[in-house]
């Protein structure tokens, strides 16, 4: 099988409603997965992550480009790439009239896995999924978090070769979270690959190999979590929280010692640890309050959007 599980060229997306000015979601994104890997996109809502997810499992046409899933084009041949693939919609919701456990079997079963192997894959896939004390109680009964595990379960279960997940964790709590998490990172050590959207930075620095940064349609950044993380400038970021970033003339004497940032919650500012002391130095003097904390991808993203990742785009998601 070839090496790059997605090879996506140039692919736009536009939306034409009558009597409405056309809306590009899309607007030239290239990009490749290569096999045995976590991607993540990475991005607000409303900037292109769904409908590149949507084209990329054969569920949405571009309309122009390409994308290859292991060699396969979605386009000319869905029916070739629809078998080694699974995928989580965005607030896609369980069969109501069935249990976790009937909904994963019965998936399994539909995909052509034989009795004794879909019996085993849904007992597991409840297990790492924590819902085994709920697997007998019909989905339109469960909460909205156990509902989400369900789907999760459903899509793990199948141990595909690549597995979309549309904002898999949104709604969970977090020991709910991290379950999900450790179970994407044991599907990848079994050989899948996984392209996952999220608009959880924390969700997206510990667990991706590789990320893009996905606004208004176009890839504006891309590499490892710790790559972008050096492209704001520095390893160290201090920070003048609040009321206190207003202060006549700070941001004026902050300027030389590295990137200024203002996420409007406070004024950062990316440097090195050579010149920490001096700025701690700066918010003793002026009676302000400072913190010193490592670069986040927090920061990265700020730097590469220019706004917080929970403002939201208006468009297609």
């Amino acid at each position: 099988m070839v090496a790059e599980a997605i090879h996506a060229e140039q692919v736009r997306k536009t939306y034409r409603t009558r009597g409405q000015k056309p809306v590009e979601a899309l607007s030239g994104v290239s990009l490749t997965v290569e096999r045995g890997q976590r991607v993540s996109l990475l991005g607000r809502n409303g900037a292109g992550k769904t409908t590149f997810l949507r084209i990329a499992s054969t569920l949405l046409m571009p309309t122009s480009g390409a994308i290859r899933v292991f060699d396969r084009d979605v386009v000319s041949d869905p029916e070739g790439v629809r078998p080694l693939i699974a995928v989580v919609p965005q607030e896609g919701k369980p069969f109501f009239h069935l249990t976790p456990r009937e909904q994963i079997y019965t998936y399994l079963r539909s995909r052509g896995f034989v009795r004794e192997t879909a019996k085993s894959r849904t007992e597991e896939a409840l297990g790492l999924m924590g819902l085994e004390e709920v697997a007998d109680r019909l989905n339109v009964t469960l909460s909205g978090g156990q509902k989400q595990r369900a789907m999760v379960a459903t899509v793990i279960a199948t141990q595909a070769p690549l597995l979309f997940l549309d904002e898999p964790t949104i709604g969970l709590d977090p020991f709910a979270r991290r379950g999900v998490w450790e179970s994407l990172r044991r599907l990848t050590r079994l050989g899948s690959t996984i392209l996952l959207t999220t608009h959880y930075l924390d969700e997206a620095d510990v667990l991706s190999h590789h990320l893009y940064v996905i606004d208004r349609g176009q890839v504006v950044g891309k590499g490892t979590s710790e790559e972008l993380k050096r492209s704001t400038g520095g390893t160290l970021r201090v920070s003048f929280p609040g009321p206190f970033a207003d202060r006549p003339g700070l941001k004026a004497e902050l300027e030389g010692f590295g990137r200024l940032m203002d996420d409007g919650v406070a004024l950062h500012v990316i440097t090195g640890p050579e010149k920490v002391e001096e700025l701690l130095q700066i918010a003793l003097r002026r009676k302000v309050p400072a913190t010193v904390g490592p670069v986040t991808l927090e920061e990265a993203f700020l730097r590469l959007v220019g706004r917080s990742i929970d403002e939201e785009e208006n468009g297609h998601g």
